[in-house]
């Protein structure tokens, strides 16, 4: 029997399924493969990382170790890793966002097909981060690419709520977010030591909800949600301009107050003109051991707001869903895995699902689009 080695073309298939971490895209396309080498068994990779610090250095190395070892006649796979230079970052901004590193809103192009979820509450503590972390997670575990800016620039706390403790990597002066649970994430919370607070006024944070919507690298996205800060205020505003073609979804509990204070974070998409995707309620009842429903907070809240939002809007605004409490829902949150992925049986997990399965399944239309079309 005599030994066939590998060859560089089945290498390079290989390297094709590396997907990196931060661009979810293959490294082959992306001109970080810099030689291929096969000395009888062993190959030996040269891969060009983005920065000299890449923190996620030791797992495009692992998965370019696994993808070329499982290539026929492979014994050995060495990767050396070195840096792009200057021109070479260039090249890859120029593919990235275009010649020249176009700037601009890529959601706000009306040619996007992105839905875009700004996720509202008229006050805080109705649970919105969570909904919006767990709704993102969930329609990513469809399948869909999904990104999440937490625009909540006082409150912040989705990083936590996803279990991300890294910065972002920058490039130049293009940002590529974390990826957690397969969700792009970008947060003030990635760039402030510690638990340190931002006192900022309004000018301020419209600059750098605008920076997260143009200097971070998002690439093609299904869906991007917003966790907005509670109220009407700067950011809510911000958004509107920046993201005219967003809806907003409005977060509430039951009680009738609570609603009545979130009707104004809906009611102001008729001043913008956002659509509202829906209302969603949260906290609805506690299930008791007994298999009875204790409502803590009331009941139909989330019903008579979307009533309401219908009326002043003049459309009809749909209750999604109605999630219970549940002690796995803050546990998740405090470990950075959202409750969604959890393998329990949960009446809020699976609302959230279903929840999220209904947005998924919302196309985001022609109107509007330049079609690729010419009439001779």
């Amino acid at each position: 029997m005599t030994f066939s080695p590998p060859s560089e073309q089945a290498v390079r298939d290989a390297l094709a399924t590396v997907i990196d971490p931060e661009l979810r895209r293959p490294i082959t396309e992306l001109g970080m493969v810099a030689s291929v080498a096969v000395e009888g068994s062993t190959v030996r990779i040269g891969i060009l990382l983005t920065i000299a610090g890449c923190p996620l250095r030791g797992t495009i190395t692992e998965d370019t170790e696994a993808a070329v070892s499982r290539v026929e006649g492979v014994d050995e796979v060495v990767v050396d890793l070195g840096v792009m230079n200057q021109g070479q970052r260039d090249a890859l901004k120029d593919q990235l966002k275009g010649p020249g590193g176009r700037r601009g809103i890529p959601f706000a192009d009306p040619a996007s097909l992105t839905r875009v979820y700004a996720v509202a509450s008229g006050k805080g503590g109705v649970g919105k981060s969570s909904v919006t972390v767990n709704l993102a997670v969930a329609m990513a575990a469809r399948g869909l690419r999904v990104g999440i800016v937490d625009a909540d620039i006082y409150g912040f706390s989705v990083p936590a709520l996803m279990g991300i403790s890294q910065q972002p990597t920058r490039v130049d002066e293009l940002i590529l977010p974390p990826v957690a649970h397969g969700v792009k994430v970008i947060s003030i919370g990635m760039f402030v030591e510690g638990n340190q607070p931002i006192s900022w006024r309004g000018p301020m944070l419209h600059r750098a909800l605008e920076q997260f919507l143009t200097e971070v690298y998002f690439g093609d996205l299904d869906a991007l949600f917003l966790d907005l800060p509670p109220g009407t205020g700067d950011i809510a505003i911000s958004v509107a301009q920046l993201l005219p073609s967003s809806e907003l979804l409005v977060v509430t509990t039951p009680q009738s107050a609570a609603a009545s204070v979130a009707e104004r974070a809906g009611a102001m998409a008729a001043q913008t003109g956002q659509g509202v995707a829906g209302v969603i309620e949260n906290m609805s009842w506690l299930e008791l051991p007994d298999g009875g429903r204790l409502e803590l907070f009331g009941a139909g809240g989330g019903a008579l707001l979307a009533t309401r939002l219908s009326g002043t809007l003049s459309t009809e605004v749909p209750l999604l869903g109605s999630i219970p409490l549940d002690q796995s829902l803050r546990e998740g949150g405090d470990e950075g895995l959202p409750l969604v992925l959890g393998t329990e049986a949960s009446a809020a997990k699976d609302e959230l699902i279903r929840i999220a399965a209904l947005l998924a399944g919302r196309p985001r239309g022609l109107e509007g689009l330049k079609l690729p079309v010419t009439v001779s």
